[in-house]
């Protein structure tokens, strides 16, 4: 059993798809001149979540009336796992690091989402293997980058309310000044006379990595550091609208009405949404390679602690989702797909890189806007994309066989 493992595990780390994040992910490291352009970025990222929302719209079309109540639980329950996620992840940073709070709290949140690009890597392994996942899968990934949002405003807010100073310091962290005028927090930072200009560019990488320009942001969402935006329907809008989940959303009902009007991509073998998914998923992962393999550096300055809890991290939540997945078709005897074992393990074990960091730009300034970027790219999502999938692929194999669902 453990030859049939290894062999299968390293088998699986060798897919063209892999490949070519090992071959994004040299470059910096080789200091090749080459960058890649965010135009294309941009369009990679909106062509594969709109592919993958309409696959799964297509697919949601064709669930049994008889299914739904389970697939409903399904996924309150897995929100309500990424939202547990969520705190667990800010207890474990509170032993494992010495960060400020208010970081912690962001790195939490991050960590309390999903990513979609880890996601899609996630589908192209699967059909590269031919295994089978169930429809609404798509939709759990939507559902399950929202709690992330949720536990980063709640820590934040506490926060605030046991006296942070307007540069994010809580009283017995060096630093700490409650007399610093809030309108200076984007113009001074204690930290060193360039930190505002590293924030600035901090905050640059996570608009990109976002969907968002500066050019783009509409009034009321000041992207430099300034006054913390409040709960409000403004960051409402932000959690729940921001530009991924929007594409997400809108693939899924694009695909949905037109499987019920009998228009179908997948049964059609479209060459665009169907056929070419594979090469420009091979494409994001170059890009992601680079951005992963960048942010490395920025791990220095976040300590040792954060670099282990980047590791610990996906395996720990991954393999806890497998078990929840696992418990929750032995309570209802719902039957899941392998798939959808490995899929939910990613949903549970990745961190956010496109609503997290949305909405920490808007409601949390004083947050650094690079370390938890660090983390949750240069570690747990090259992590999750080398090791973990094909990892979380034999977990979940080896967990169905030594408990079977009656």
């Amino acid at each position: 059993m453990l030859y049939e493992f290894w062999h299968n595990f390293t088998h699986n780390l060798f897919k063209p798809l892999l490949l070519f994040f090992y071959m994004g992910f040299l470059i910096p490291l080789l200091k090749i001149q080459f960058e890649f352009p965010y135009v294309l970025y941009q369009g990679l990222t909106l062509y594969l979540l709109l592919a993958i929302g309409w696959r799964g719209g297509e697919e949601l079309a064709t669930i049994d009336a008889s299914s739904i109540a389970g697939v409903l639980g399904f996924i309150v329950l897995g929100f309500f796992t990424n939202l547990i996620i969520g705190f667990v992840a800010y207890a474990l940073l509170t032993r494992m690091t010495k960060m400020r709070r208010i970081d912690r709290a962001t790195v939490a949140g991050y960590y309390g989402s999903d990513s979609a690009g880890t996601f899609a890597t996630c589908l192209g392994v699967l059909v590269t293997l031919d295994i089978a996942f169930d429809a609404y899968m798509p939709v759990m990934l939507a559902v399950m980058e929202i709690p992330g949002c949720i536990v980063a405003l709640i820590l934040v807010a506490r926060l605030r309310e046991r006296g942070m100073d307007p540069l994010g310091n809580m009283a017995d962290e060096p630093g700490y000044n409650p007399r610093v005028r809030r309108e200076l927090v984007g113009a001074a930072q204690l930290s060193g006379p360039h930190t505002a200009t590293r924030r600035e560019r901090g905050i640059e990488e996570e608009l990109k990595i976002s969907l968002e320009k500066l050019e783009h942001i509409g009034p009321g969402t000041d992207p430099v550091p300034g006054a913390s935006v409040p709960a409000s329907g403004v960051l409402l809008r932000e959690v729940l609208l921001n530009p991924g989940l929007y594409l997400l959303f809108g693939g899924i009902l694009i695909g949905f009405t037109s499987r019920l009007q009998g228009a179908s991509v997948i049964e059609d073998g479209d060459h665009v949404f169907v056929t070419a998914f594979q090469g420009m998923l091979c494409l994001f992962l170059l890009e992601m390679g680079m951005t992963a393999s960048r942010k490395l550096k920025d791990l220095r300055t976040a300590g040792r602690g954060l670099i282990a809890f980047g590791l610990l991290a996906p395996n720990l939540f991954a393999t806890a989702g497998i078990f929840v997945i696992h418990t929750y078709s032995q309570l209802t005897g719902m039957h899941f797909e392998t798939g959808s074992y490995v899929l939910f393990a990613v949903l549970c074990g990745a961190a956010s890189y496109i609503a997290v960091p949305a909405v920490q730009r808007m409601a949390i300034p004083e947050a650094s806007p690079t370390v938890p970027l660090a983390s949750s790219l240069g570690l747990t999502f090259a992590y999750n994309v080398t090791i973990g999938i094909p990892l979380y692929l034999q977990i979940a194999k080896a967990v169905n066989a030594w408990l079977p669902v009656g």
